[in-house]
C-alpha cells in the first residue's frame, strides 16, 4: 500500500530488538517516529542509530518515541547494537524492529524495486497520537538524516495542531509564527494579543502563541 499524510497507518505486530511489539499498543498516545534502514552494520545507520540515541531525551520530552527497522533479524540486531554502542559512545535505548519476513516493509511501502527488491529504503515517519501519518522524508542511502530537522518539524506540527498559525521557512521553537490565511486580520489582532504584523494582506508574522 502507499500511505499518504494523513492517512491512518496500519497496525502490525513484529519481533524487535526488545520483544514483540504490538505498534499500537507500544505507541499508546505517543507521537512515533518510525525510521527504516536497509540492513544492519550498515554504516551510515550505524551513525543515525546513535544519534537518535542520544537525542532520545529530546524525543521524550516532545511525547515521541522513537523505532528503528530493518529486514534483519533479533541475533543480527543485537551484534549491531553492540558496534554502534562502542562505535557512538552511546546506549541504543529504543526498538529496532526486525523485519525478516518483511510485513511492515510492505505494509509502510518501504521496499522500492527500482532501487534493490530486498533491501528497505531509508525513510522517516512521523506519526501523531491518532495513528495519523504526519510526515515522510525517503533518503538516499550515501546521506545521513538530520534528526535535528525531524525535531523541528515535530515542533512545528505539534505547535501548528493546536494554534491556528503556521510555520514559515527555517523556523525553529521560539520564532515568529505565521497566522494562517482564514483567520481575518481583525479577528487575528484579537486571538493573538502579542501582536500581527501584516507584511503583506497574506502574509502575516505574530510571536509564537505558547511562549
Amino acid at each position: 500500500m502507499t500511505l499518504r499524510l494523513g492517512d491512518t497507518v496500519p497496525n502490525f505486530t513484529q519481533a524487535s530488538s526488545q520483544g514483540e511489539i504490538d505498534f499500537y499498543a507500544w505507541a499508546g498516545d505517543s507521537w512515533v517516529v518510525l525510521f527504516s534502514h536497509p540492513a544492519d552494520y550498515t554504516p551510515v545507520c550505524t551513525t543515525e542509530l546513535g544519534e537518535v540515541a542520544r537525542l532520545k531525551p529530546e524525543f521524550d520530552r516532545r511525547n515521541v518515541k522513537v523505532i528503528a527497522l530493518s529486514v534483519d533479524d533479533t541475533d543480527s540486531h543485537q551484534g549491531w547494537i553492540q558496534d554502534i554502542n562502542e562505535t557512538q559512545n552511546t546506549t541504543v535505548n529504543y526498538p529496532v524492529l526486525a523485519d525478516v519476513d518483511k510485513k511492515v516493509s510492505d505494509l509502510y511501502d518501504m521496499i522500492h524495486p527500482g532501487a534493490n527488491a530486498s533491501l528497505t529504503v531509508r525513510t522517516v515517519f512521523v506519526i501523531d497520537p491518532a495513528k495519523k501519518l504526519r510526515l515522510t522524508i525517503t533518503y538516499p542511502p550515501s546521506t545521513g538524516r538530520n534528526f535535528q530537522e525531524i525535531l523541528r518539524v515535530i515542533d512545528s506540527l505539534q505547535l501548528t495542531d493546536n494554534y491556528q498559525v503556521a510555520t514559515p521557512v527555517n523556523w525553529t521553537d521560539g520564532d515568529d509564527c505565521v497566522v494562517v490565511p482564514s483567520i481575518p486580520t481583525d479577528v487575528a489582532r484579537q486571538k493573538f494579543p502579542k501582536g500581527v504584523k501584516e507584511v503583506k494582506p497574506y502574509l502575516r508574522l505574530t510571536p509564537q502563541p505558547n511562549k
